[in-house]
């Protein structure tokens, strides 16, 4: 398996960072929305970030700032479709 992949997987493999992707399918969205949605597990904005980050590093998410706000949304469509085709294993 490519790096790639197992730096695609490793990302995936973190329930909140999962969450985040599902949050995004149907688009793109502010860090003032993604922090709230994590809210039931606790999650602070610092912690929220790094999860960003990673998702970012490997290429699931790209963002973009407008003012001092930063926005998110997904790379790659296969993404949301390979967590579908496992969801239904």
């Amino acid at each position: 398996m490519a790096r790639n992949e197992v730096k695609l997987f490793k990302a995936l493999a973190d329930e909140t960072r999962l969450s985040i992707v599902e949050f995004l399918e149907d688009g793109e969205k502010c860090v003032c929305k993604i922090i709230p949605m994590t809210g039931k597990t606790g999650k602070s904005q610092p912690t929220v970030s790094q999860h960003l980050r990673i998702l970012s590093e490997a290429g699931i998410l790209e963002s973009r700032k407008e003012g001092t706000n930063i926005y998110y949304k997904i790379r790659d469509r296969k993404v949301t479709d390979a967590i579908k085709i496992l969801s239904k294993q």
